[in-house]
């Protein structure tokens, strides 16, 4: 009989964790990642799978991960998540452009891939306090380059026994975005603009996580942390299963045969959707390359090319921002895998990470990453992969799928490798009007992004989705901005204590 799969953390503080425990507490005590003790395996023939719509298959990944769950709370979970919110039946079409195909994860209530596991992540979240017996507040405290703030907050609104506090880079994220999370209504939400980029914002967050002192605080007025960033292992099981999802749409569809492997190519920030990915060849689905899709910003590109990540570098605020980081999260999961589950050697690195800037792994952490490829696009280059795909076919990508799309055409270029490829199509186009329209035609220069909706909805031929429907005419209902130093005061004035 299989070990029971339990979570345990990265740099070896914790272990024997059950998935609900590692739910709540989003990030271990000694600041490492929860991994689960195994990657679990499918059970059944991908051609039997293949019969599963969106939430069936969602139950069925999500039930070899979260393994204390009991059949009615999964299903609760699932069943109330991927529901009419989507606008479409499929939650997550695959859409054959011209010979490539696009994995569109943006038909949720806030346009971006983050609503595919922010959306029952409250919902395992309040089911895990209820198993834990869980009597305090929880506080959702999270940093965004964009699209997660909007996606946790339409998540978490007026849930109970719940608040939020959302913290995003005040000139780092498009109008629209903004837009979307300061006008947010939600009697338990927060949002704080920070001076500074996400990198700050995500550091604090975390600071503010491993403060002893303010923990202890926050116990004595009845609160617990918890987070809705892909560091929580509950938002990052869900996304595993729209990988199985494109596989199986494309086997259905007669566009591969059962078996034959598939590349998948991932607009790449914090990690957490290419790891999904890694997670799901783990499981037994059949992908061959894992190709990593960087900005300007391309730390991940040069760490997958030397085995060097460096963080001491020039940031560069671009067009694609949701993709604007040089500390990648989730990567520490995969040298966690990449060690051989050795937490001495992960901590080593993140030490040196936080010390020194930047850390080098050995030949046979090297070595095990032979599955990831890693490319980059600079703006020039997103910028004309958005205008040749429209001229050619009339498809508009936003800006990180752009991003995705470029750097897949020069791998297939470079390494002749003739796979089959998905891009993972991350955000609509309607969230990144400016930049996109200008990358089609620059007579959109002197307009700005809410006259550009309609202008896009016009070369569409649709109506623009509702969720952003008039939105720089919504009132502006959270006005906070703090210095990145003052973010602990800002969550404390919120709270108030």
């Amino acid at each position: 009989m299989e070990e029971k799969i339990y979570y345990k953390s990265t740099r070896g503080g914790q272990n024997g964790i059950s998935a609900s425990e590692a739910i709540l507490k989003g990030i271990a005590e000694d600041g490492g990642l929860f991994v689960p003790s195994r990657i679990p395996k499918i059970d059944l023939k991908l051609k039997d799978l293949a019969s599963m719509n969106y939430r069936e298959l969602a139950y069925y990944i999500l039930s070899k991960f979260l393994v204390d769950f009991t059949e009615e709370e999964l299903k609760y979970c699932v069943n109330n998540a991927y529901d009419n919110k989507f606008d479409t039946e499929e939650i997550a079409p695959v859409v054959k452009v011209g010979d490539s195909y696009f994995l569109e994860l943006f038909h949720g209530p806030t346009l971006a891939f983050k609503d595919m596991a922010l959306s029952i992540l409250p919902y395992l979240l309040t089911t895990s306090a209820k198993k834990q017996g869980l009597e305090k507040e929880i506080v959702i405290l999270t940093a965004t380059s964009g699209d997660t703030g909007k996606a946790a907050l339409e998540g978490f609104t007026n849930i109970p026994g719940i608040k939020i506090i959302v913290f995003y880079p005040q000139e780092g994220v498009s109008e629209i975005q903004k837009m979307q999370m300061i006008t947010h209504k939600g009697k338990n939400t927060h949002v704080v603009g920070i001076k500074g980029n996400f990198d700050d914002a995500q550091s604090g967050v975390k600071k503010i996580f491993r403060d002893e002192e303010f923990l202890k605080t926050l116990e004595e007025n009845n609160y617990v942390f918890s987070s809705a960033n892909s560091i929580n292992i509950g938002r990052l099981v869900p996304q595993v299963v729209y990988y199985f999802y494109v596989y199986l749409k494309l086997y259905s569809k007669g566009e591969i045969t059962d078996g034959e492997g598939l590349n998948v190519v991932v607009p790449t920030g914090n990690f957490g959707n290419i790891l999904a990915a890694y997670y799901a060849k783990e499981m037994g689905l059949p992908i061959n390359k894992l190709i990593c899709a960087s900005n300007d910003n391309k730390v991940l590109y040069d760490f997958i090319s030397t085995g060097v990540y460096d963080k001491g570098r020039e940031f560069f605020t671009t067009i694609s921002p949701s993709m604007d980081i040089l500390i990648s999260s989730n990567l520490e999961r995969l040298l966690y895998v990449l060690s051989g589950e050795d937490s001495k050697i992960v901590k080593d690195l993140m030490d040196n990470l936080d010390s020194k800037g930047s850390y080098k792994i050995n030949d046979v952490m090297r070595n095990n990453l032979k599955d990831f490829f890693g490319g980059y696009a600079f703006e020039e280059e997103t910028k004309k992969a958005i205008s040749d795909l429209y001229n050619k076919d009339k498809y508009i990508m936003d800006t990180h799928t752009a991003v995705a799309y470029s750097v897949n055409e020069r791998y297939v270029k470079a390494s002749g490798d003739n796979t089959k490829a998905v891009v993972v199509s991350t955000a609509s186009p309607y969230k990144f009007t400016y930049a996109v329209m200008n990358s089609i035609d620059n007579k959109y220069a002197d307009y700005n992004d809410f006259q550009l909706v309609n202008e896009m909805s016009s070369l569409l031929n649709k109506e623009e989705p509702a969720a952003i429907k008039d939105i720089n005419k919504r009132e502006v209902v959270h006005k906070t901005v703090c210095n990145k130093e003052d973010m602990k005061k800002a969550v404390q004035e919120y709270l108030n204590f």
